[in-house]
């Protein structure tokens, strides 16, 4: 149980990630209005600059190929960082996540443990059955889940009340990026570095504050290695951090978008009657 709730603590998603609301309270954005910014032409012209900047990123991606995607295949390996140092903990792992968020995990060499997200739950399936997986294990699953590329793209870019903001260039990771917020109706933002030469992601990161102990959290996640997976490009590196200390490393063998998938793939109890035989 522990190596499966340290894989999803740390493992990092996809380009290809879920679509879904955040429900965890964040520090308010820079006081503005969508209608404030539609009537000043300052703020317009800013506003068409961060949409230029993400509408070339999703023909970077693949465009209307991209957007009609349905799934995900990924196989790969994660390695764990504490305080940005290696924790020593390497597993290989098989990863199915769809559009619309939910993701199946087969974790080490057997793929005999195996999580399954969903909107509304969590579970992990071995030989002794299944069972939900710990709540902050869910709440990750879930923040990350909301605050994917995809879902900037797919819902907030789409939504009139979104406020785009471009924020100029900036490096990441010795890239030059052209790095653009967007904020929600629901006050909450994702900001985006993407390429400034290729507009491929190059990172993606938010923020979060902690119900208990009030605390900000900021997760992001960079991108590197673009590989060609079935036309799509695709991180072959996706590199995780929690307030600027990496987590996690993950390093892709192989993957595929839109593959078949069996009708009980985010089946917890069928999977775990699977694993028993």
């Amino acid at each position: 149980m522990k190596t499966r709730a340290w894989f999803f603590l740390i493992a990092a998603g996809m380009i290809l990630s879920g679509v879904a609301t955040r429900a965890c309270a964040q520090d308010e954005p820079p006081a503005q209005s969508t209608a404030g910014q539609a009537s000043d032409p300052t703020g317009d012209a800013n506003a068409k600059k961060a949409r230029a900047v993400l509408d070339a990123m999703v023909k970077a991606l693949g465009g209307d190929q991209w957007l009609a995607l349905s799934n995900v295949y990924i196989e790969g390996r994660v390695s764990g960082y504490y305080q940005g140092k290696p924790t020593g903990m390497i597993m290989n792992y098989r990863q199915w996540r769809m559009t619309n968020g939910d993701e199946r995990v087969e974790l080490g060499k057997k793929h005999d443990d195996i999580e399954i997200f969903t909107a509304g739950n969590c579970w992990e399936a071995t030989y002794k059955g299944k069972k939900a997986l710990p709540k902050d294990v869910c709440e990750d699953y879930q923040r990350r889940r909301a605050h994917s590329i995809d879902v900037a793209v797919r819902q907030w870019l789409q939504n009139p009340k979104t406020i785009l903001i471009d924020e100029g260039q900036t490096l990441s990771e010795r890239h030059l990026t052209d790095q653009v917020t967007l904020i929600s109706a629901e006050n909450e933002s994702i900001t985006i570095q993407v390429d400034a030469d290729t507009h491929l992601p190059r990172s993606r990161t938010f923020q979060w504050r902690d119900p208990l102990y009030k605390d900000k959290n900021e997760e992001r996640e960079e991108y590197d290695d673009y590989h060609p997976v079935d036309g799509i490009p695709t991180p072959y590196s996706v590199t995780r951090f929690h307030n600027g200390d990496q987590t996690s490393q993950r390093y892709v063998f192989k993957g595929g978008y839109n593959v078949l998938l069996p009708p009980d793939m985010l089946n917890a109890d069928a999977a775990a009657a699977a694993v028993k035989k």
